[in-house]
């Protein structure tokens, strides 16, 4: 593969992995997790039930051997990583499409492949746009496909990010649906824990100040991704078919995070904001 015009060219030439298939059960072990994490008194699914939507993240993980770590947590080598040095690793968005609801407590399939490679140049250099397609199974049928887009940059590029993290403002809203989160590094260690996570921004605050430039812990993406998805657990009626989400800005331990979303007959807009931010990370579902 080779990208022209592009300084990563040299790098991912001759990159080309292939699909791999992996098999999981689907345990409610790490749904009564999840559930316990956002404060539910009971595990929102047992074995039968449909999994929510995007709760199929908590499955499928790899826990590499501790050597093959790199210095940031995150594994060195990755079959659909590209070999760039130096390279930091962002989760940017991604789009799902639902056919029907993986059920909690039965064997699961997901193939997955690469499906595009793209450079763009950003304002801090040369990003390199990976995006991974999965297809999940179960009872050989085809229940859900997504589409994950992970930027990749070498080196460490400077972004802007508050001085100092507020603790007590708090973001105001209008919108009918809405959910507070306030976010510690109790609740960080936990996501990561339950989806084998070792990013250090996330759990390791001298490492995100010293080497990484941040102000704070940083939440995760997923999480934002699924905070705005409770809005629509907990207040739809009807099943999700596709889900759209981005992430937009960065967002840091004990900020106060509030998810809203604008509901309508077929579909729903929801966001994730702070005091000084109106959009962290977007996200559109549609209904069946």
């Amino acid at each position: 593969m080779h990208v022209p015009g592009s300084g990563l060219g040299p790098y991912v030439e001759s990159w080309s992995p292939g699909a791999v298939d992996e098999d999981d059960v689907l345990s409610p072990a790490p749904v009564a997790a999840l559930s316990a994490l956002l404060d539910e008194p009971e595990p929102v699914a047992a074995a039968g039930d449909p999994l929510p939507p995007l709760w199929h993240w908590l499955y499928f993980l790899h826990w590499p051997a501790q050597h093959r770590l790199g210095v940031d947590g995150h594994p060195e080598h990755g079959h659909f990583l590209p070999p760039i040095p130096q390279r930091q690793r962002m989760f940017a968005g991604g789009r799902c499409e639902i056919t029907a609801p993986l059920r909690v407590g039965a064997p699961a399939r997901r193939t997955s492949s690469l499906s595009a490679v793209t450079t763009k140049q950003g304002s801090s250099g040369e990003l390199l746009f990976v995006t991974v397609r999965s297809e999940y199974t179960q009872g050989g049928r085809t229940c859900l496909v997504e589409e994950q887009d992970i930027v990749y940059r070498s080196g460490r590029g400077a972004a802007q990010h508050p001085a100092d993290i507020d603790t007590v403002s708090e973001p105001r809203s209008r919108d009918v649906w809405q959910l507070p989160l306030r976010t510690d590094p109790r609740l960080l260690f936990r996501f990561s824990a339950v989806t084998a996570n070792a990013h250090r921004i996330h759990y390791d605050a001298p490492y995100a100040w010293g080497e990484e430039g941040y102000p704070d812990l940083v939440v995760h993406g997923p999480l934002l991704v699924l905070t705005m998805l409770e809005l629509v657990r907990r207040n739809a009626s009807r099943p999700v078919g596709s889900v759209t989400y981005r992430l937009r800005r960065p967002a840091f331990a004990g900020e106060r995070l509030l998810a809203t979303g604008v509901p309508t007959d077929r579909d729903a807009a929801l966001r994730v904001a702070t005091h000084r931010e109106e959009r962290h990370a977007t996200a559109e579902v549609t209904f069946t």
